[in-house]
Order: structure tokens, then C-alpha cells, then sequence
């Protein structure tokens, strides 16, 4: 059984950085997409990045590229969100997830796709 666990999130300014990550465990290294998503009340989880574990193919949603940056480290079991540049609407609740897909459906994989989840951490960004 995957299980994730979520660190990192708090306030910041905006054009401030915060790095998010997500311990997994239980999982078959190699093999699995795992992504970020965000949302926000009243709206539905939308994709901010995601990896394939096996050839750390990355992707980004338009909203975040080039402030945005996803990264695994195997060693740790650890996925992270380095997230610089921030902006007022990147405020949300951010989750983690993973599941055992192929490369090429990893990167246009949408949140119901995906079966395991973190808990979710907040990031809130101010003026």
C-alpha cells in the first residue's frame, strides 16, 4: 500500500519561494507517476506538475512553468515542489499524489486518475 506524507507548506510574500515534499512509501521504484496538485474552495484539483519515477520525465501546468520545479530524489523516497516566484493565486491547498502509470500517461494523468494522496499542506501567498 502507497502512503504519502506531506511537508513544507506556510505563508509568503509574494515573489517569495517555498519547496514542498512528499515522503513516499510502500511503492515500486521505477514505476510510478507522482504529481502535485492544488486547489482552492468551490474549484476542482487541478495538475501544477508531475514525474515519472522511471526516466524523470517532468511536466508543468502553463500557470507555472519557469517558477515551478518538480524533482524525486530515490534515495529518500522523497518527491519535491520547489516553487519560487510565488503569486497571490498560487494560494491553495496542495496534495501530493501517485499512482502506477505509464509514462505516457503520466504527464496528462487528471487528479481522479490518480488513486494515492498526501494529506494536503497550505500555501497562502500575500501582497
Amino acid at each position: 500500500q502507497v502512503r504519502m506524507v506531506e511537508s513544507g507548506g506556510g505563508s509568503v510574500q509574494a515573489g517569495g519561494s517555498l519547496r514542498l515534499s512528499c515522503a513516499i512509501f510502500g511503492y515500486i521504484p521505477g514505476q510510478i507517476c507522482m504529481g502535485w496538485f492544488r486547489q482552492v474552495p468551490g474549484k476542482e484539483r487541478e495538475g501544477v506538475a508531475r514525474i515519472y519515477s522511471g526516466s524523470s520525465t517532468t511536466s508543468y501546468a502553463d500557470s507555472v512553468k519557469g517558477r515551478f520545479t518538480i524533482s524525486q530524489d530515490n534515495a529518500e523516497n522523497t518527491v519535491y515542489l520547489q516553487m519560487n516566484s510565488l503569486k497571490p493565486e498560487d494560494t491553495a491547498m496542495y496534495y501530493c499524489a501517485a499512482d502506477y502509470l505509464s509514462s505516457g500517461s503520466c504527464h496528462g494523468a487528471e487528479a481522479r486518475v490518480f488513486r494515492y494522496w498526501g494529506q494536503g499542506t497550505q500555501v497562502t501567498v500575500s501582497l
